[in-house]
């Protein structure tokens, strides 16, 4: 069987849908061997396919320079679609919320989640609801619907109006390297390398628009701190002191504060704890193994998720604060 993918995501590491497609591109080969995989990609996006078994075809995308969402549109409803026609597929296999209206093969779509359906805050503008409308009604002539939890799969078959047994739960898993990492030079160098406090502390890695609460997890945190600090001033005078963890918050910041993706600096700085929170920025793959293994505990308060592939990787991980042994979610 030919499996044609859509590859739109294949460069876009910093996103979850890039991860995912990732992730299949080097484990599909591995499970799938009597099926052949081809990627279909733009022309102009990423290096080419390091993966055994996996076979390569560019598409062209003749608005990627003008409007990269038109490119987007373009790509899913016509590059794609013409892609497995001239394939011979027989399958096409849609790794996001984008399949097309027309296909010259049976659809395999993966929704993660309904967020632009569901938050309100998230449904954007007539254009991006036009684009909801539209990939909602692509994903009932799918001929199967995959999704990351259970939950997921509830919200699909409530509001896309799906008959349940066209969708499938396939839960997501971390990547083998997400083990507890115990060797004290990388542990060093990845605290030396994003300035991380001698002592312990608790790690959030994730993005900053609204539903990751992170706005929240701060307010949290500064309670937390004021009643560390009011039982230690009841403690007697031979007994130390209570330590308190860093806060400390992984991943690029928004650009500017505002109510879809509020800026946690400017919360720290009024609850009076800036001087316990750390922004260290965007987190390089390779080092967050690391990261999670430092952590004494993992936080994790996002108030709707597919999936939350975090708590996976900072359990397996077990981080403790010394490089492992430890399995925290907060």
């Amino acid at each position: 069987m030919r499996i044609a993918i859509n590859g739109w995501f294949w460069d876009q590491f910093a996103t979850g849908s890039g991860q995912y497609l990732a992730a299949l591109a080097e484990w599909l080969p591995r499970v799938g061997g009597r099926h052949e995989f081809v990627l279909v990609k733009p022309t102009n996006r990423g290096a080419e396919s390091p993966i055994p078994n996996t076979q390569i075809l560019h598409a062209r995308t003749p608005f990627d320079h003008l409007n990269r969402n038109l490119a987007k549109l373009w790509f899913e409803q016509i590059a794609f679609p013409l892609a497995c026609r001239r394939l011979g597929a027989d399958v096409a296999f849609v790794p996001y919320w984008g399949s097309p209206w027309w296909s010259p093969c049976p659809v395999v779509v993966t929704i993660h989640d309904l967020i632009p359906l569901l938050l309100p805050l998230y449904r954007g503008g007539p254009l991006q609801r036009g684009y909801t409308w539209l990939v909602s009604h692509t994903a009932r002539r799918a001929a199967a619907v995959l999704t990351d939890s259970e939950a997921s799969k509830r919200d699909i078959i409530a509001h896309l109006r799906l008959p349940a047994e066209r969708v499938h739960a396939i839960h997501l898993a971390a990547h083998p390297r997400y083990r507890p990492v115990t060797d004290p030079a990388e542990l060093a160098r990845v605290r030396a390398k994003y300035r991380l406090p001698a002592g312990p502390f608790l790690l959030y890695l994730g993005g900053f628009d609204a539903r990751k609460n992170v706005v929240r997890m701060v307010q949290a945190y500064a309670r937390m701190v004021g009643r560390v600090s009011q039982v230690a001033s009841r403690k007697s005078q031979g007994a130390g002191p209570s330590v308190v963890p860093r806060l400390v918050i992984a991943g690029r910041l928004p650009e500017e504060d505002s109510a879809f993706a509020p800026d946690p600096r400017a919360v720290a700085e009024m609850q009076e704890i800036g001087h316990l929170v750390h922004l260290i920025g965007w987190v390089d793959e390779a080092d967050k193994p690391a990261l999670y293994s430092l952590a004494v505990g993992t936080v994790f308060v996002s108030e709707y998720e597919g999936f939350g592939l975090v708590v996976l990787e900072g359990m397996g991980c077990g981080g403790d604060g010394g490089g492992g042994g430890g399995e925290r979610q907060f």
